[in-house]
């Protein structure tokens, strides 16, 4: 069973960028598909951001064109690129393959954006 780790996540004023890995201990290589999802205070978790093979992406709108992800599948990693941060982007941030999820939960990493 793949384990999923998060981390990269802070405090962040808005406007600010951040970079959030996700660092799978087996390989990643057999999920066609990876993404990232987070939870904000008192709401539901949300799918996000999601790569498929060969790189094809795809948004929420909520983050369109502020989010990037990327995967390096040699390092099993899998990267969330947030710019332009705005205080709706607060949430735990965590990795996993699109629904039904492929890996059990990992902690997630806290973003926090906040002037």
């Amino acid at each position: 069973q793949v384990q999923l780790v998060e981390s990269g996540g802070g405090l962040v004023q808005p406007g600010g960028s951040l970079r959030l890995s996700c660092a799978a201990s087996g390989s990643i290589f057999s999920f066609n598909a990876m993404g990232w999802y987070r939870r904000p205070p008192g709401k539901q978790r949300e799918l996000v951001a999601v790569i498929r093979s060969p790189g094809i992406t795809n948004y929420a709108d909520s983050v369109k064109g502020r989010f990037t992800i990327s995967r390096d599948n040699a390092k099993n990693t899998v990267y969330l690129q947030m710019n332009s941060l705005k205080a709706e982007d607060t949430a735990v941030y965590y990795c996993n393959t699109p629904p039904p999820v492929g890996a059990d939960w990992g902690q997630g990493t806290q973003v926090t954006v906040s002037a």
